[in-house]
């Protein structure tokens, strides 16, 4: 079960989106130190203690992550930076 969560609607079209995600996954790459790979619409991450996805679709972004056990303490402020960054890009 992942540990973040986090859901957006959009009405961009799909390549927009996925662009906007690409700018999303820098930041979060820079702060986070997680690497970064497309996969169809589905941009998957990782690092140590950390892996999951940001799936695009035509009308929504759907980011999971699961957290290792010594990262569960910074759950809110990865979930904070996660949603400063979609409201940046989506709104």
């Amino acid at each position: 079960m992942p540990n973040i969560d986090i859901t957006r609607q959009h009405d961009r079209p799909l390549a927009d989106a996925k662009k906007s995600i690409d700018r999303v996954a820098e930041h979060i790459a820079k702060k986070f130190a997680v690497a970064c790979e497309w996969d169809g619409n589905t941009l998957n991450f990782s690092r140590p203690g950390v892996s999951g996805h940001i799936k695009v679709t035509a009308k929504q972004v759907h980011v999971t992550a699961s957290l290792g056990f010594l990262l569960m303490a910074l759950q809110g402020p990865v979930e904070r930076e996660i949603n400063r960054y979609l409201d940046e890009e989506f709104g």
